[in-house]
């Protein structure tokens, strides 16, 4: 005996075949579904990563322009230390020249006048006794 609509060798459990695309189709659905899911998950971590690798590179550009600064400073002082040190030199040569300067000068006093009054007063204290 044959039922209309099957075919003599099918049984009676058998399903149809909308019934075999419509489980076919949901059981591609559940396997992308499955697939997409470590995807996501990868994906997550994967910008967690970038994202603390992007912060720590923006950490480190901070970071070197500061030591850059730093660095920048540093010459700056040592400038300043070597320009202390290049004018105390010729401050030291400057009061050395200045002291032989005043050395030859002498006592600072008229010596040429005085001694020229006192010649005066001795010619006058001779003119009187005469």
């Amino acid at each position: 005996m044959t039922a209309v609509g099957r075919h003599p060798d099918h049984s009676s459990t058998e399903d149809s075949v909308g019934d075999l695309v419509s489980r076919a189709s949901q059981q591609i659905s559940e396997l992308v579904r499955k697939e997409v899911q470590p995807a996501r998950a990868e994906m997550t971590q994967k910008g967690k990563r970038s994202s603390a690798g992007g912060g720590l590179f923006g950490g480190a550009v901070l970071v070197g322009f500061l030591a850059a600064q730093a660095l920048v400073a540093a010459v700056v002082a040592a400038l300043a230390l070597i320009l202390a040190a290049l004018l105390a030199a010729v401050a030291a040569a400057m009061a050395a020249v200045g002291k032989k300067q005043i050395a030859k000068a002498g006592t600072p006093s008229p010596e040429q006048a005085i001694d020229s009054v006192k010649a005066d007063m001795a010619e006058i204290k001779e003119a009187a006794h005469r």
